[in-house]
């Protein structure tokens, strides 16, 4: 084979300029693949294209259910050589995510936890919030937020992938050309040691906003531009603010525009700051410029080491669909938002969580083919949620002259005199769990909670030890799980057993209080948590997916679970 000079990865990641001292990313050795030693053409059944955090996210949860893929990547290291940190705020959602996938600890050790948020305009504090106050964060395992860098994550993820094994990594290999028939793709691979080729059953492009595969096949999609241009700065310095997300609408000391400050892992503070529409980025991301804007913010006597620093400007878009026949989309591949919010990196582990289980179930024959549409279904939606979340957050923060900028200095000035008015000062609307009101793989009924999101609560084992949700999802090994709280008539008991005998499911009896247990397999929801978060009241039963959202509630344990467990697999049409 012909040995071709391969290309580096440029370095930015679409940031104009960087300046600082950068970060440390650790780099991963190229190892030529097998197909370069081989005349036949390989066909793998996953190929995920690009290892970036939705990426690696998805070949992690890959791993954990035993299904083998290969995972080509550009360059050699994680997040963006000589630049960002990239997205540093991490949902309690994902954070769950990450805990099935055994590295939330990892996590949780190196980045800094937050639920406080402070919002000022000028010198006045608008409004405030405490995330754990809320009853829709504070009784999961995971705290409401982590800030860390988005590398470090990366960087967690690949460990994880090798200590699981099944999942191989391929550093240095980039998709050059792709193709696709009914039967499988295609992909044509440059390595440093010459050009392969494999086939694929699934392709999944991970490859982010300019993705090459996206363009390849003309995938339709709706694309805005705006003019603001914000100047990152990651910052260590000797004034310790304290750990709050701390927000500015108009700051003082930024010309009265907008401000962000969080604190990252390493005591790295993150401040972004709004610069002028027409602001020269070379200009404002000058060391000595930055230095003369930090002083103004923290006073002319601290001592600032600037790790990096890079001015970006943000577009949205939003693809029609998220698959195209062999290829699913996710990720910034799919969708493109402001960083308000956090809803670019979270929304692209949230996709990866979606799509793993249900690539899992089609391969092993426990589910039809049929299910993979439910990805296109449930991350679309999602995905459209928050672009259109984002770009309001996007014309607050940056209103048009007329209306727009009325409004919000009504608001504004509303807020400080008047809780009513506090909800309407939007300075990013921050990442959830997105629903899903539109799957073929729901079974939605009046008063179902079907397409939510359960959180990672706690129950007691019928020992006494104390479980999670988390614990069953890991326990059920991907096949759905159905919790039937309540007592229940032996007959119903018989049922539930025959369908865990005949389908890819199993079931546990959740047991109020100390109420005598009926099955063997059963936990205690003492508290009420379990039932809270299943949304279920009195002698229930709901059947969770493998990515912990909730796929239907019922109180009999008849046919319409049966119906239930079958559109849960793509097994029947979405007509209940």
């Amino acid at each position: 084979m012909t040995t071709m000079a391969y290309r580096e990865t440029a370095p930015t990641n679409h940031y104009e300029f960087t300046n600082g001292a950068g970060y440390v990313l650790p780099e991963y050795p190229f190892v030529p693949p097998p197909e370069l030693q081989g005349t036949a053409t390989v066909r793998h059944p996953i190929v995920i294209v690009g290892g970036g955090i939705s990426g690696l996210t998805l070949a992690c949860s890959l791993a954990r259910l035993g299904v083998r893929a290969v995972l080509i990547d550009e360059d050699n290291t994680v997040g963006v050589k000589g630049a960002s940190s990239r997205g540093i705020c991490y949902t309690q959602k994902s954070l769950e995510i990450f805990e099935r996938l055994g590295i939330f600890e990892r996590i949780a050790a190196k980045g800094t936890q937050w639920s406080v948020g402070r919002t000022f305009a000028g010198d006045d504090e608008v409004y405030n919030f405490d995330l754990r106050q809320q009853g829709n964060f504070h009784l999961s395992s995971q705290p409401p937020f982590i800030n860390i860098q988005q590398f470090y994550i990366e960087a967690f993820l690949v460990d994880r992938i090798q200590e699981l094994g099944g999942v191989e990594l391929r550093w240095q290999n980039r998709l050059s050309a792709f193709e696709q028939n009914d039967n499988h793709a295609t992909l044509t691979v440059e390595t440093p040691a010459g050009s392969y080729r494999i086939e694929a059953d699934h392709v999944i492009d991970a490859t982010g906003s300019h993705s090459p595969l996206r363009k390849w096949l003309n995938v339709p999609f709706d694309s805005r531009r705006g003019d603001d241009r914000w100047c990152i700065a990651d910052v260590r310095f000797s004034t310790q603010p304290p750990t709050e997300r701390h927000t500015w609408i108009e700051a003082p000391f930024n010309e009265n525009r907008a401000v962000w400050q969080h604190l990252m892992a390493d005591d790295v503070w993150r401040i972004d700051y709004q610069m002028a529409p027409n602001a020269d980025p070379e200009y404002v991301s000058r060391e000595d410029v930055v230095r003369e804007r930090l002083a103004r913010q923290f006073g002319q006597d601290v001592d600032v080491e600037i790790v990096w620093v890079g001015p970006y400007a943000y577009r949205s878009e939003c693809v029609h669909a998220m698959r195209h026949g062999r290829v699913f989309l996710m990720g910034d591949s799919a969708k493109v938002v402001s960083p308000f919010g956090a809803r670019g990196g979270n929304t692209g582990v949230a996709d990866a969580d979606n799509l793993a289980w249900k690539l899992a179930a089609v391969l092993r024959g426990k589910a039809g083919v049929g299910l993979l549409q439910s990805y296109q279904d449930e991350r679309l939606e999602a995905a459209q949620q928050n672009v259109c979340v984002t770009n309001r957050t996007a014309r607050f923060l940056r209103p048009a002259d007329g209306s727009e900028r009325v409004f919000r200095q009504a608001a504004i000035g509303l807020a400080k005199q008047y809780p009513f008015a506090r909800s309407l000062i939007n300075t990013g609307r921050m990442a959830v769990a997105n629903p899903y009101s539109r799957s073929a793989a729901c079974t939605y009924a009046p008063g179902s909670a079907a397409g939510q999101s359960v959180q990672n609560v706690s129950f007691d084992w019928a020992d006494g030890r104390q479980g999670h949700v988390n614990d069953l999802l890991n326990w059920a090994q991907g096949d759905l799980l159905v919790l039937a709280f309540g007592e229940w008539t032996t007959t119903s008991l018989q049922r539930l057993r025959q369908l865990c005998q005949v389908a890819p499911v199993r079931s546990v009896q959740v047991v109020a209080g100390r109420a005598q247990a009926q099955a063997h397999e059963h936990v205690r929801d003492t508290k009420g948590h379990l039932q809270g978060a299943c949304q279920v009241t009195g002698p229930a039963w709901a059947l969770v997916r493998p990515d912990g959202y909730l796929a239907a509630t019922g109180t009999s344990i008849n046919g319409t679970l049966v119906a239930a467990v079958e559109r849960s697999l793509g097994l029947r049409g979405n007509t209940p």
